[in-house]
């Protein structure tokens, strides 16, 4: 496995333990709904929240530059197409975890409810 999955899978992980720490109860990982990939689902209170999860090592790359207006489309759309298929009553919240480091020295943030999803118009 080439090194930057296996550094994304282990963020992976510590994102979700963060997340059951602060109470959320995971639901799914790395969820492929047609071309989009949300990294976990999770619900906490009347809430399902997409996260993302950006894992860097080296501390010179801000994680948080890689979660651009693109991303943010991608992900909203999985979000939607997700809500839709399941039939999710849920209000919708997207959070990020950014991991930068290594296993023997990291840190992690989580910011919950990080962005709301963009209005679109239909064309």
């Amino acid at each position: 496995m080439a090194q930057h999955n296996e550094t994304g899978q282990w963020g992976e992980v510590l994102a979700c333990e963060k997340l059951i720490i602060e109470g959320y109860t995971i639901c799914q990982r790395n969820m492929r709904i047609g071309h989009y990939e949300i990294d976990i689902i999770a619900t906490k209170g009347n809430r399902i929240i997409f996260v993302e999860v950006k894992t860097r090592t080296n501390p010179n790359h801000d994680p948080l530059e890689a979660i651009d207006n693109k991303k943010i489309a991608r992900m909203t759309r999985a979000a939607n197409a997700y809500v839709i298929a399941y039939n999710i009553p849920h209000e919708v919240q997207f959070d990020i975890i950014t991991i930068i480091g290594t296993p023997e020295n990291y840190t992690i943030e989580h910011i919950p409810d990080a962005f709301t999803a963009p209005l679109t118009s239909s064309r």
